[in-house]
């Protein structure tokens, strides 16, 4: 088992378990923690999503048959989430059409019982590497938009005009300011943005893409 675990590097990480056989629940909550990762225990969809906060990065383990929701209902829910965690699905029915339900919905992976311990923590791993990646890029666009939040509403044009190749002198021309007017208005911006040099901004407006074009415009 060790040599077979050797290729994949294991990471830290919350489980959320959800499963409603208690002794499976046990089994595999156990398994999971001598691994090095932290499991908390659920025995229903409904106990799962009563939790306040959940502790990132992380994964839910989910059986498909669970007694009120069912485990493709509380995929489906997660999903809908814009910062879900990914969701690990699991049964003790091999199902072809269930798996292509789950994998269609989003399911970060799709395992049948009885789970062989390399596939579970290979899985589980990888959920737990791309969930840490998601919330990195998670961190990095709430740091960029708050950075925009700060401009004023002509700050935020002349962000724009400049991010979109316009010219100074065609700027100052167009919002009727002298060019050392616009000078320290395009210091100020820059300043807020944390910017030191024009290559900054355009790099900014690319990382912050479609959140920057459906921004609103401050007032």
């Amino acid at each position: 088992m060790v040599s077979e675990l050797q290729t994949v590097a294991p990471v830290s990480g919350t489980v959320f378990l959800v499963e409603d056989d208690g002794a499976v629940r046990r089994s595999l909550s156990l398994l999971l923690q001598l691994h090095g990762l932290r499991c908390a225990e659920f025995a229903t969809a409904e106990d799962f999503l009563g939790v306040a906060a959940w502790q990132r990065p992380a994964c839910a383990l989910v059986d498909i048959c669970l007694p009120g929701m069912s485990g493709l209902a509380l995929q489906a829910r997660m999903m809908r989430q814009e910062r879900g965690f990914p969701v690990l699905l699991m049964t003790g029915h091999g199902d072809a059409a269930i798996a292509r339900t789950a994998m269609l919905q989003g399911a970060s992976d799709f395992l049948e019982k009885p789970i062989v311990e390399s596939e579970l923590l290979e899985a589980v791993w990888a959920a737990l590497r791309s969930d840490a990646e998601q919330v990195a890029r998670n961190r990095e666009r709430d740091a960029l938009l708050a950075r925009l939040s700060r401009l004023s509403r002509p700050e935020w044009e002349l962000f724009e005009r400049i991010t979109d190749g316009c010219s100074y002198r065609s700027i100052a021309e167009d919002l009727g300011l002298t060019l050392d007017a616009l000078e320290a208005q395009r210091l100020r911006m820059m300043e807020k943005l944390e910017a030191r040099r024009l290559a900054d901004l355009f790099r900014l407006r690319f990382r912050v893409g479609e959140y920057a074009s459906g921004r609103r415009v401050p007032t």
